[in-house]
């Protein structure tokens, strides 16, 4: 692992999930990091969670000066910003919520210091807006969990966001071994959740109307279009399916199926009588498996995809500069 040598003392605001993901991430490639929440009990959670990921840390490849001794806490968010290189913000997905957090960060953090959101779905624009000092560094750098080791990070600008801040944070998140996907436009819930939402909702309509349970639904993506969908995206699996003549047979013969009214394009009401049906067909499907042996069995999958996905596909390569 080489570690941007622009960049060493990272500051993290919100420390639940997907701020320990970071955490963790950012302490295996080296860095020192503060972190900041304001719950008394978040130091106990993080640094468990750290220790429960480092094992696939080490597994995936740590870098020489990574120490899970390189991270500290500090409460007061003055202090926890001085002399920050980098900011990761990841408070609760409320949006005055996230637009004051990222206001105060914008007053104490130096001034050249990128400051990152891992917000899923609230634009750019709106998190800078109250961005009195330097709005023009507040992006969106948006992960999936776990952070630690998924590589997709999309980073998204908003109308006062300088390029260069852009171009900064796709280099450091690179040097994660990350995929940095530099978003063209800003766009309610990105690229990926847009994509994840369409699938669910759909997903809801299925379960609701009885075609089928939970557990049927996510065998249809496991056993289908999940195990390509691995290896490539949307287009090149539809492009692959137009056989010799890929994309433009395919849509010649089956483009006029895409007017069918299959999909329900709205989400149904989250009735009490729907929600039951998703969280007892969840819960069945789990059954009396703790959440943690689900998560290493999901850790353990995503490791070793990963090296599949990068022995048998060039698009591992991506660098996210389009």
């Amino acid at each position: 692992m080489t570690t941007d040598t622009s960049i060493k003392k990272i500051t993290v605001v919100g420390t639940g999930v997907i701020g320990n993901g970071w955490i963790t991430r950012f302490l295996a490639n080296g860095y020192t990091v503060v972190a900041s929440d304001l719950d008394p009990k978040a130091e106990e959670r993080t640094r468990a969670a750290v220790e429960r990921a480092w094992p696939w840390m080490e597994k995936m490849g740590i870098s020489k000066n990574a120490s899970k001794d390189n991270l500290s806490f500090e409460a007061d968010l003055e202090k926890a910003l001085k002399d920050a290189d980098f900011v990761q913000e990841n408070v609760p997905e409320r949006e005055d919520l996230k637009r004051s957090v990222i206001a105060n960060i914008d007053q104490y953090a130096p001034n050249e210091t990128v400051i990152a959101s891992s917000t899923s779905g609230i634009l750019p624009s709106t998190l800078q807006a109250d961005s009195t000092n330097h709005p023009e560094r507040v992006i969106v750098a948006h992960p999936f969990n776990p952070v630690y080791l998924m590589p997709l990070v999309e980073l998204v600008g908003g109308e006062k966001t300088q390029a260069t801040y852009i171009e900064k944070a796709r280099i450091f998140y690179e040097s994660l071994q990350m995929k940095p996907l530099v978003v063209r436009q800003e766009i309610e819930g990105h690229i990926a959740d847009r994509l994840m939402e369409a699938i669910w909702r759909e997903s809801l309509h299925i379960v609701n109307d009885g075609v089928a349970t939970t557990e049927e639904v996510d065998a249809s993506i496991i056993y289908g279009p999940g195990l390509r969908w691995a290896l490539m995206g949307p287009f090149m699996t539809l492009h692959m399916g137009g056989g010799k003549q890929g994309m433009r047979h395919l849509l010649e013969q089956f483009g006029p199926a895409l007017k069918l009214p299959w999909t329900k394009l709205e989400a149904p009401e989250l009735t009490d009588e729907l929600a039951e049906k998703v969280i007892s067909g969840s819960e069945a499907q789990t059954g009396n498996i703790e959440m943690e042996q689900l998560e290493d069995r999901r850790d353990e999958f995503l490791f070793e995809l990963q090296q599949l996905l990068e022995k048998y596909w060039p698009g591992a390569n991506f660098t996210g500069r389009l």
